[in-house]
């Protein structure tokens, strides 16, 4: 009996980022075995620093991809095409050009949602942008979001039928945890960035610094900066108050679960919208308690008291706290772990995730 092909639009990395790291797993996943895959690379970015600036080079590859993609609709006639949709008027307008060609073909379209802006982007758009919008999902038949509370962003597009949830789901083999017994060591593993809450996390270790703690601690930031001013205003925080905070470049693979199995506490605390992090599903896996904020689908993964904490958005001194309960208590640290690798075995395995793209897939080829 012959698969089902389905073509899957995506980066992959290098950056590694959530979209990145998504595809990478997905066309590496059991589901390669279930259905026909067909990869077209959108990548036209190698480095965070290089994105949103547009010169002839991006330009010229662009054209390569579309004309590449109408190559493989020709040759492979998949029955399904995944597209992930960008939340800002010049990547909406790339995307929509893979949409309307796939559409010229007959075959079923998805589109993909990796994160939660969009409807923030669509108030601040144009009638003309938003109109154009709608239009180019008419030619859609089902849309995925990260999320159940993610459901919403579509409702006005899609019936409730044809919006799917999928969150991201991996499998990680953690090294044998390591006992700290000198210091409690406090994590922070994403790229650098103000919106991702990096300036809050380096705050909230100075303001803990000077709270009369009964165990010492140390914290690691993993991941790259963006932003010259983000990086200097932090540097500049570290070094004035000598904060034991140690910076290390991104990592991946077998580096950064060594990261992950050596730390007693994750914090990621975005102060921008989120889809559903990666990070969180490896803290979970990692059996880590989890400080967090309430953006895009990360409050169905950090459930507020039970596997970590969820904090306002740029609350220094609320993560300080929920920082300092975590060192001072053992118990509650191991508890909290543990409730993660539940909520992470029960929802976000890589198995998980197959069976509902599995389940997406079925119900979209019928």
């Amino acid at each position: 009996m012959n698969k089902t092909k389905v073509l899957i639009l995506g980066k992959l990395p290098p950056p590694y980022m959530g979209p990145s790291i998504a595809t990478e797993i997905l066309l590496k996943s059991d589901l390669k075995n279930r259905f026909e895959l067909i990869h077209l690379d959108t990548k036209i970015n190698h480095s965070i620093s290089s994105f949103g600036k547009w010169n002839f080079t991006k330009i010229s590859k662009n054209i390569s991809i579309y004309f590449n993609l109408i190559s493989i609709l020709r040759k492979n006639k998949p029955e399904i095409v995944l597209i992930p949709i960008s939340q800002t008027t010049t990547g909406f307008i790339k995307d929509s050009i893979f949409i309307l060609v796939a559409s010229l073909f007959k075959t079923k379209i998805i589109i993909q949602l990796r994160g939660s802006d969009i409807q923030n982007w669509l108030s601040k758009s144009s009638n003309l942008t938003r109109t154009f919008f709608k239009s180019i999902l008419k030619k859609t038949k089902a849309v995925i979001v990260l999320g159940n509370n993610l459901k919403y962003l579509f409702k006005d597009y899609y019936s409730n039928e044809n919006i799917f949830v999928i969150p991201n789901g991996g499998n990680y083999s953690i090294p044998q945890k390591s006992e700290n017994a000198k210091a409690i060591k406090i994590l922070y593993f994403s790229n650098l960035l103000e919106s991702k809450g990096i300036e809050d996390v380096v705050q909230a270790i100075s303001i803990l610094k000077t709270s009369n703690l009964s165990q010492s601690f140390s914290v690691d930031l993993v991941g790259a900066w963006y932003s010259k001013v983000t990086e200097n205003n932090c540097l500049q925080l570290i070094k004035n108050e000598q904060l034991p905070v140690c910076i290390h470049s991104p990592k991946s693979g077998n580096e950064k679960l060594n990261f992950l199995a050596n730390t007693d506490i994750f914090v990621f605390p975005p102060r921008e919208p989120e889809g559903h992090p990666w990070a969180i599903v490896e803290a979970m896996a990692a059996q880590l308690p989890i400080i967090s904020t309430d953006k895009g689908a990360i409050i169905e993964s950090v459930i507020d008291g039970e596997n970590g904490f969820i904090v306002p958005e740029k609350n220094p001194e609320m993560i300080a706290e929920k920082l300092k309960l975590l060192i001072e208590n053992s118990e509650l640290r191991k508890q909290m772990g543990l409730a993660s690798f539940n909520q992470y075995l029960t929802n976000f395995t890589e198995e998980k995730m197959v069976d509902k793209y599995t389940a997406t897939f079925n119900a979209i080829i019928k």
